[in-house]
């Protein structure tokens, strides 16, 4: 007997490499990708395929220069018209913070060029899993079978009720990159300071100062439970470089939070990872 091949969506959901998504979900939920470019020790690739976690950590403890730049707008383009020669009867296009990169003015230049309403690009205002739900919330919609604005509708809501926290052992590669200004970084060298930092209105800024790591990392636990309250929730825990951190961290909050609903473990990608540098822990909170 045949297998029956599905019928295609009637809208397709796209996102960039830094939403860092399980692939197993992507993969089941068909969100398409447009990956980020690395470069490093003279070489360019692109995010996930030539360019890992590990590259980057070791590129930079060993000082060596590492820039990321957006994707082009003619990559949107190609993905977009490969989604509508498949079925699709529309675009919905979510992506990193438009404060940290120029991946969503690719995304608008490229959407520019199909008849108008084709494709809506959506900015996140955030980054890693804090985009990954809003893309998550987008494609479950449309394998729904929702309409272009319900699936545009989705990813705003989860971007509305999502809470992104983090620790960084230093502030150097944020002030280097330009995401966190000269004032902000000296607070996290004066006396050891270890700065705790959140995503607001999709730029990163200082939350908290707490004197060692324990202390700021046993903090982000703490702020992690009030941000998620009583209600349901589904927590995703990132790292660079700290998978024994993100293990204990995501221990605590299976044990403080009775609602939690699923609960996403993971290392961040090469280029959030050449911005925070080794050391980073982070955690999102998506209230359903």
């Amino acid at each position: 007997m045949a297998t029956q091949q599905r019928a295609p969506q009637r809208v397709a959901v796209v996102t960039d490499s830094t939403s860092y998504l399980p692939v197993a979900l992507s993969d089941a939920l068909g969100v398409r990708l447009v990956a980020l470019q690395v470069q490093l020790d003279g070489r360019t690739g692109q995010e996930g395929r030539d360019v890992s976690p590990a590259d980057v950590t070791a590129a930079l403890r060993n000082r060596t220069a590492v820039t990321t730049s957006r994707p082009t707008p003619a990559e949107f383009l190609e993905v977009y018209r490969c989604a509508l020669r498949e079925g699709a009867e529309a675009v919905v296009s979510v992506h990193l913070s438009a404060e940290l990169s120029g991946t969503c003015d690719s995304a608008r230049l490229a959407a520019a060029e199909l008849d108008e309403g084709v494709v809506r690009v959506l900015d996140s205002r955030s980054t890693a899993m804090a985009l990954g739900f809003a893309v998550l919330a987008a494609a479950r919609a449309a394998a729904a079978g929702a309409g272009a604005e319900a699936v545009e509708q989705a990813a705003r809501a989860a971007r509305e009720r999502t809470s992104a926290l983090f620790y960084v052992d230093s502030l150097e590669w944020l002030h280097r990159g330009g995401r966190i200004g000269t004032a902000a970084a000296m607070l996290g060298t004066a006396l050891a300071v270890k700065p705790l930092l959140h995503l607001a209105d999709g730029k990163i800024v200082p939350l908290e100062k707490v004197r060692t790591a324990s202390k700021a990392i046993a903090r982000l636990v703490q702020l992690t439970v009030n941000h998620a309250g009583s209600g349901e929730v589904d927590i995703a825990v990132q790292h660079l470089a700290s998978p024994e951190r993100a293990a204990d961290v995501a221990r605590q909050l299976r044990e403080a939070l009775p609602n939690l609903r699923e609960l996403h473990q993971s290392e961040v990608g090469a280029v959030v990872g050449a911005h925070v540098g080794p050391g980073l822990l982070g955690v999102v909170v998506n209230r359903l």
